[in-house]
């Protein structure tokens, strides 16, 4: 039997059909019942009839944090995939990150162990990767600096990718992969999705840096791959291809038939802005909205390299204007109402 954690998430959900539309029985772990509707409504993107797949998804409820509750949703399992995870890029959310992102990846890593997991996929991100510092492409062995300014984020997924190696040190047979900024429908209100939201309600701004995107069901497909194969104790970079954010925001609005943002935020605009935010947060205690590392993120340039991946499963991936499309098609049907 194959136990996914975070089974209602953007990658989980999407993972989930995959592996019940292919006849594998299938475990989930999941923290909130009202979480469970996006999985129905990421199911009824692929199929006419979701809930006959949904229906044949064991469901347990558990908690990273929660060693017995986790135990038992390990119980006949033989392939983990580790979907499961916390994003934020506020500062002050560093402990939540790390107990969820670091400490739950630990328990996932230990009870594989335990139960004599035979394969464990572990979904990390480019966040965990190095920065270049040339101008050449980002790849897998690019190194990893802590004396860099990292954002919190990219911190706490980088220390879950150490518990995963320290996992195969230990005998755990492992995959890891780090997916770009993932495109795909069934969240609309945070992550990826959130972008077609606020693109939708006319967003005004873009910024000129660069990113490395990707399709949901590539990051599912090229997972259920490296599961299948032969492939272990490696990392891959899950990347299609590599965007400004100013061709992407114009090319979402295209999709969504409204007008594209025209207004550039300049390098100089975005550190005045993380630091009225900054001061907005110590008077108001209002939620952060743009850190000092989130601004310099945005107009930063950034190119991955995907080839290692392609090579290794000589991988043809959705096309990027495709997959917006495709996205946009179910935002669009989602939000008729």
């Amino acid at each position: 039997m194959i136990l996914v954690t975070g089974g209602t998430g953007l990658v989980g959900s999407h993972l989930l059909y995959k592996l019940a539309s292919n006849n594998k029985k299938v475990r989930a772990i999941y923290r909130s019942e009202q979480k469970l509707d996006i999985v129905k409504r990421v199911f009824s993107y692929y199929s006419n009839t979701p809930d006959t797949l949904f229906n044949t998804i064991e469901w347990v409820k558990a908690d990273l944090l929660n060693i017995p509750e986790l135990n038992e949703a390990f119980s006949a399992i033989t392939h983990v995939y580790h979907c499961a995870a916390f994003v934020s890029f506020e500062p002050d959310k560093y402990t939540l990150l790390k107990r969820t992102n670091i400490k739950g990846t630990a328990n996932i890593v230990n009870l594989c162990l335990t139960h004599n997991i035979e394969k464990l996929c572990y979904v990390s991100s480019i966040a965990a990767l190095g920065k270049s510092l040339t101008n050449a492409p980002i790849t897998e062995e690019t190194h990893w600096n802590p004396e860099d300014d990292n954002n919190v984020y990219a911190i706490t997924k980088y220390g879950a990718e150490m518990e995963v190696w320290r996992g195969t040190q230990e005998g755990l047979d492992a995959v890891v992969v780090n997916p770009g900024v993932i495109l795909g429908g069934g969240i609309w209100s945070h992550g990826s999705g959130s972008l077609f939201k606020r693109v939708n309600n006319h967003l005004k701004y873009y910024t000129t840096g660069v990113t490395g995107f990707v399709d949901v069901r590539d990051v599912v497909n090229i997972m259920v791959a490296l599961m299948d194969s032969d492939i272990k104790n490696d990392g891959f970079i899950v990347v299609a291809e590599n965007w400004n954010y100013k061709r992407f925001l114009q090319t979402l609005a295209k999709a969504l038939g409204v007008v594209a943002p025209k207004k550039e935020i300049k390098n100089w605009q975005a550190e005045i802005g993380w630091r009225l935010d900054w001061l907005r947060n110590k008077l108001t205690g209002s939620r952060r909205v743009l850190s000092k590392q989130l601004a310099q993120t945005i107009n930063s340039e950034s190119i991955y390299s995907n080839e290692k991946i392609t090579t290794a499963l000589h991988y043809k991936w959705i096309d990027l204007e495709d997959s917006i499309s495709n996205t946009a098609r179910q935002f669009m049907a989602d939000n008729s109402e």
